[in-house]
């Protein structure tokens, strides 16, 4: 886990050294170990080392091909290299070092292009032709490795983070895209291309990009949204289906116990992290390192069910109990690192996790992916039950929809809104905007010239098997855009605060084409969500463990925009200049948060990504 920054300069001139070090030694909390640099006939690289395979000189980078025709940054972990290196060593008689690093560079320099088939791993990396004059760079299949860029005809520009481009290109505009914006309020991330910059686009997960003086291509190589279901295995055996699963898990977990410093996981308790500990446990000969973070309000302490975890794998479990108000201390750390508007507050007690587990190992397992594969959100029994709704033409759904909306419950209004798009993708993409009814919040010219969460989701439910139902579309639609550019982004950015490496089992691309092919059947049973997994899960530990009502990873900032951080809230926004230049409706604003602070409502979720927003406007 590093962080990676480069410059070339098409016309060859030469690219000033000086930004090469200011940008990297920014991101040293990325990669406190070791840094390198490279510079050369229009190209620059800088590298900042979070060192986990091979700590010796031998995986220093940039890194030269053998044949030193090729330079690669890489920032992230092949898991599969050992595989891979025995691939190649018939074609290369000497290895300097054991790093993935040296792997990737030769794998490349043998198989092109066609390299990114072969891998198994997270990354975010970029080489240099020093021949051709030309740079490739690839992002891995789901987004949990950033990679930010910036170009035109004359130059390109790239980083691990949005922030060191503009020390990279001191004249680079900073002014917004309208696009990103809107996407923001409507969902609280940015989804890939768009960055908040107008100027800075992200690579999106599972694509690759060419560019040199002629311009940029940009292509996927990979993609999961193709993959259909099998309709055999709804008549397969359980038992059979199980064992499978096991058997891919295992192996994916296995593959990512591989480090040369020491390893942990993070554990919540939950179906997933109980799971990745329970199978890194049945493959380890010492006991596990497990970290959780605990609370002293009852609805956000996960600590107790961590800890009788931990006590029946036998795990060497951590825990550090924190007042849930003294998560607003990593406010100014959160606002430091997440260098875009970012609104996920689970981000705090991941930071906080992080801050623990570093204290004890460099690298940490997570969860992450088992909810979005094997259908752990109340959002898709939702989608699944307005199902037959979408089914019944316009003239006989919308009516229905009106009769739903008819019920004084607030939860009612809501359906019925969502009833009444035109398709399952935006109804969905209704459901999980964090927007909902708040649209005079947004400037009507920014509704009118860009486009909104509902279309993005409706064009890329375009683009899946025609026979999927609603609740594998809101999955798929939850793995293109929230897993990738709000939670992947969540952890790489809180861990990597504190040097910590966070690793997600559940995304290997063995696992997520197996997960594509299991049918709706194995994921959502009635009120039962993650049917499958959870069934795997009670191989390992007690079901009386496992099943209790799933609770998220997060804080009370409901509470804390009426209580610890009113003051702040009021100040942003009372104060007309936070609002200069955004397209937001202070007035309207004014009267979300008085709804907020009400009581009648609670609508923290989109309250606070406007404050992180009009927060990153005032720096």
């Amino acid at each position: 886990m590093c962080g990676i920054i480069g410059r070339i300069n098409f016309d060859g001139s030469a690219v000033d050294s000086m930004s090469l070090v200011a940008a990297a030694d920014s991101l040293e909390h990325r990669g406190p170990d070791d840094s390198g640099y490279w510079n050369e006939s229009g190209c620059g690289f800088a590298h900042r080392r979070l060192s986990i395979h091979d700590l010796s000189e031998a995986g220093h980078q940039p890194m030269k091909s053998s044949n030193e025709r090729y330079v690669c940054v890489f920032n992230g972990e092949i898991y599969n290299f050992d595989n891979l290196k025995k691939q190649l060593t018939h074609k290369k008689s000497h290895w300097y070092g054991h790093s993935d690093t040296e792997v990737l560079i030769e794998g490349w320099l043998r198989w092109g292009i066609k390299l990114l088939d072969r891998i198994d791993g997270m990354f975010a990396f970029a080489i240099w032709d020093r021949h051709k004059k030309k740079l490739f760079a690839a992002r891995d299949r789901m987004g949990e490795k950033p990679f930010y860029f910036h170009s035109n005809l004359k130059y390109f520009g790239f980083s691990s983070r949005p922030s060191q481009l503009f020390t990279l290109f001191p004249n680079l505009s900073r002014d917004y895209d309208e696009q990103a914006l809107r996407l923001f309020l409507e969902s609280g991330y940015i989804p890939a291309p768009y960055s908040v910059h107008r100027q800075i686009r992200k690579l999106p997960a599972a694509h690759y990009l060419i560019a040199d003086e002629s311009g940029i291509e940009i292509k996927r190589y990979w993609d999961f949204r193709t993959i259909e279901p099998d309709p055999s295995w709804k008549k397969r055996n359980e038992g059979d289906l199980l064992d499978e699963l096991d058997e891919v898990l295992t192996r994916s977990v296995g593959l990512r116990m591989a480090s040369d410093v020491p390893l942990g996981a993070f554990l919540s308790g939950g179906i997933d992290s109980t799971l990745m500990v329970a199978l890194m446990a049945k493959q380890s000969s010492i006991p596990i390192k497990t970290f959780t973070i605990g609370f002293d309000v009852k609805d956000y302490d996960e600590s107790e069910h961590a800890n009788i975890v931990a006590q029946y794998l036998q795990t060497d479990h951590y825990c550090e109990n924190l007042h849930v108000n003294q998560i607003v201390d990593l406010m100014p750390q959160f606002l430091k690192h997440y260098d875009e508007p970012f609104f996920d507050s689970a981000a705090f007690p991941t930071m906080a996790v992080s801050r623990l587990a570093k204290e004890h190992v460099t690298v940490s397992m997570t969860g992450d992916g088992g909810d979005e594969l094997f259908g752990g959100y109340h959002y898709y029994r939702i989608a699944k039950m307005m199902s037959p709704f979408f089914s019944l033409p316009n003239g006989m759904r919308k009516p229905l929809a009106e009769i739903v909306g008819l019920v004084p419950k607030h939860n009612f209004k809501l359906l019925s809104a969502a009833l009444k798009e035109n398709n399952s993708a935006r109804a969905f993409a209704f459901s999980r905007s964090i927007a909902k009814d708040f649209r005079e919040i947004l400037s009507p010219k920014l509704l009118q010239n860009t486009n909104g969460l509902k279309d993005l989701f409706e064009q890329q439910a375009k683009t899946f098997p025609s026979g999927l139902n609603r609740s594998e579309e809101g999955m798929r639609l939850d793995m293109l855009y929230t897993l990738s550019d709000d939670y992947l982004q969540k952890t790489d950015v809180a861990s990597m605060a504190y040097s910590l490496e966070s690793r997600a089992p559940i995304l290997s691309r063995e696992v997520i084409e197996w997960s594509m092919r299991l049918p709706d059947k194995w994921k959502i049973r009635g009120n039962t969500n993650k049917y499958l997994l959870r069934k795997l899960a009670y191989r390992y530990v007690p079901q009386s463990i496992i099943d209790r009502p799933k609770r998220g990873f997060g804080v009370p900032i409901d509470s804390w925009l009426r209580g610890s951080l009113s003051e702040w809230a009021d100040e942003k926004i009372n104060n007309s200049q936070y609002f200069d230049g955004l397209p937001l409706n202070q007035a309207a604003v004014k009267e979300l948060y008085k709804l907020h602070k009400s009581g009648a409502r609670n609508v923290h979720p989109l309250l606070w990504a406007i404050l992180m927003l009009l927060d990153f406007n005032s720096k």
